[in-house]
């Protein structure tokens, strides 16, 4: 089986001039070369492609895969995490993780957030600030957290999130109004407990891979997993795998939501216990980070026994049975291998 590999590489466009928290979301070369090594060794034939507009490029010269294994962002617009999906989909060659639709839907705070609270997952009361003026009229109990309302890698979360008065809530909207050009999700601010959940599977065939709380530790931003918390994790983060009853009720609404929003063979779920300790649902992954060493999922895989390999092969394996497709043996041995070095992205 032939499996081409599509992503943003953050050193592309940082050498097109932007900046390190605009590509925060983006990979390096260490987790593309994981990747592929991992469906390497599940007996696939890998072909590192690029970004979007690679992949447009070489499918107009007639390029084809068997299934792409899909980690591309994208840059701008609420369907950037869609683009790479569709465009596949136009051209009927199957692709790992949710299809354009839910991952639009997703990676829109506010509209997740609509389906959540319509389908009865919980999750905090919110408002979406679209206009400066329209803080005012936010009409929730403080305190309150602002985001901006289509952003991953906590971009834009900081310690001033936490907003305990219309006044700051005013402030905060603007800057990151005018900073990210697009709305703010406010919510309810959930003092408890955090945790992120990690999922493999589809439907009903979903499962949870275990419940890994996030601590901030001494000298960390407080209040929030922030983007400066998440560039400086091992200083001021500590990831515990836990299994109690917290845990249990978190991994439960998650499944809820991931099923909710037909989110497909592999993610996150992030979950906060409120001022009562329940738990409720703050956003859904289903593009997750991949990174062997630093991402999320990755980390709580390790913590709870699972290897990389096995997480890459739970996720291509789910895309596989849904789309029809048999896998080939895995490689009895690893042997060693030149890296090829990665495909540039076009520009």
């Amino acid at each position: 089986m032939k499996i081409g590999i599509t992503y943003d590489l953050k050193e592309v466009y940082l050498q097109e001039g932007y900046s390190p928290e605009e590509v925060a979301e983006f990979d390096c070369p260490e987790t593309v070369q994981g990747i592929e090594e991992a469906l390497w060794a599940l007996g696939c034939d890998t072909d590192p492609v690029g970004n979007v507009r690679e992949l447009v490029r070489r499918l107009a010269l007639g390029e084809r895969w068997d299934m792409v294994f899909n980690i591309a962002e994208g840059l701008s617009g609420f369907g950037r995490e869609s683009q790479v999906p569709a465009l596949l989909e136009a051209y009927r060659i199957p692709c790992t993780f949710s299809d354009p639709l839910v991952l639009s839907l997703c990676l829109h705070k506010g509209m997740t957030k609509h389906v959540l609270r319509d389908r009865r997952v919980p999750t905090p009361a919110f408002a979406v600030v679209e206009r400066p003026e329209d803080a005012a009229r936010v009409d929730l109990a403080y305190p309150l957290f602002a985001k901006p309302v289509a952003e991953g890698t906590s971009k834009g979360v900081s310690a001033r999130s936490l907003c305990r008065t219309p006044a700051e809530l005013a402030e905060v909207c603007a800057e990151l109004l005018d900073a990210f050009r697009q709305p703010v999700l406010v919510e309810r601010y959930l003092p408890g407990r955090e945790f992120t959940v990690g999922i493999l599977g589809t439907g009903d065939h979903a499962r949870s891979l275990g419940v890994m709380e996030v601590l901030l530790r001494d000298g960390a931003e407080s209040g929030s997993y922030s983007l400066e918390n998440k560039w400086n994790y091992e200083e001021r983060v500590e990831y515990r795998l836990v299994d109690d009853l917290d845990a249990a009720a978190s991994a439960g609404v998650a499944l809820m939501a991931w099923r909710a929003m037909g989110c497909r063979d592999g993610g996150r779920v992030d979950v906060r216990l409120d001022e009562h300790g329940q738990a409720q649902v703050i956003e859904l992954n289903p593009l997750p980070g991949l990174n062997p060493s630093y991402s999320d999922l990755p980390i709580l895989c390790r913590l709870a026994g699972m290897p990389y390999v096995d997480l890459i092969g739970g996720i291509v394996r789910s895309a596989a049975e849904r789309s029809g497709l048999a896998l080939p043996d895995a490689r009895a041995s690893r042997p060693l291998r030149p890296v090829r070095p990665l495909r540039r992205a076009a520009s």
